[in-house]
């Protein structure tokens, strides 16, 4: 059984700094916000191990207040300019988790300078209810991952039985039929739903509407990953073979297939200033559990660190030594011995 962090009523945890809650800034007009963690599926390629079957991951994490989200997305915001921002509802795993998914929607569109709100989802939480009240807050696209067009092989690659692809696509239609653009996201993994892809290539040109301002389809790439789940006998393939391969489907369909960031109206911004250097030793006080087994989470300077290799416990402070800093997540490993005080 997994541990739950509630945010801030377990701990009073800082948004910025880790990649599985929280927000992050990667430096563009996008912002990736992230109110819980976990998955409800089992994805046999899921790139950080997810779902209810994980192996590697320890901890879920949720945001319980929305005052506190909302502080700290507005305080960005307002940080990062004041018009044509996108806020990307994502995580490590399923946003619509979240128990006040809508709410959390519709105090973001009232946020002024979010001009965009897009959601990633597998959309088994997805009803037409729920679309009409997306539709109606002002979502602006939804990007949905259906990877096979095939029932069984739909389940064996989301790794969930019960897994409902005429419902996934029923929606799917439903979407195409609102206000809110779609975009289908397959993940193509080489050598088991090689056949599918054009297949959803084809399916996808037949529901989406053809004056979309954003693409209708994303196509992912499989790969592998430390911490994430490889698919037996699947090797990863080349980046020029699935370019080279989704030029040709761009030209035998006439859609496009090979994604830039512009293709989503994605700009440079300036990005929230990283707080640690690379290689800085910092004093951390620990104050949750990490994701992973042998981490802990530490505070410093109000910024959120993981700390690998920790076997300290809540309440400690603790000398460690920023590893990673990229767009603000940061990762450290312990420098000298705990103290508590």
């Amino acid at each position: 059984m997994r541990r739950v962090i509630r945010i801030p009523d377990d701990v009073d945890l800082p948004l910025i700094g880790l990649i599985q809650i929280g927000i992050i800034d990667r430096g563009t007009n996008l912002l990736q916000v992230r109110a819980i963690s976990g998955c409800n599926l089992n994805c046999i390629f899921c790139s950080v191990d997810e779902g209810p079957k994980s192996k590697t991951r320890v901890t879920n994490y949720i945001i319980t207040s929305l005052d506190y989200m909302m502080e700290w997305l507005r305080e960005i915001v307002a940080f990062k300019g004041p018009s044509k921002i996108e806020m990307h509802l994502d995580g490590t795993g399923e946003p619509m988790l979240y128990p006040k998914f809508l709410d959390l929607v519709h105090s973001i569109a009232d946020i002024p300078g979010v001009e965009i709100i897009s959601l990633q989802t597998n959309g088994i939480l997805l009803t037409e209810k729920i679309v009409d009240e997306l539709e109606a807050i002002g979502l602006s696209r939804i990007n949905l991952s259906i990877h096979s067009l095939d029932p069984n092989l739909s389940k064996y690659l989301v790794g969930m039985p019960s897994y409902d692809l005429a419902n996934i696509l029923n929606i799917a239609e439903y979407i195409s039929n609102s206000r809110i653009e779609l975009l289908i996201a397959p993940v193509w993994v080489p050598g088991i739903n090689d056949d599918d892809i054009e297949k959803i290539i084809q399916y996808t040109i037949k529901i989406v509407k053809k004056d979309q301002k954003w693409p209708m389809l994303g196509i992912q790439k499989y790969e592998i990953y430390r911490y994430g789940r490889k698919v037996p006998g699947v090797r990863e393939m080349s980046w020029y073979h699935f370019y080279q391969q989704l030029r040709i489907w761009e030209k035998k369909y006439g859609v496009k297939l090979k994604l830039r960031k512009e293709d989503f109206w994605m700009h440079k911004r300036k990005m929230i200033p990283k707080i640690f250097k690379k290689g800085e030793k910092v004093r951390v006080k620990i104050v949750a559990p990490g994701w992973m087994h042998n981490e802990m989470i530490g505070v410093a300077r109000d910024r959120a660190i993981t700390v690998l290799n920790c076997d300290a416990n809540i309440g400690d402070k603790i000398n460690v030594r920023i590893v990673k800093n990229k767009h603000n997540l940061y990762i450290a490993v312990p420098e000298n011995r705990y103290s508590s005080s």
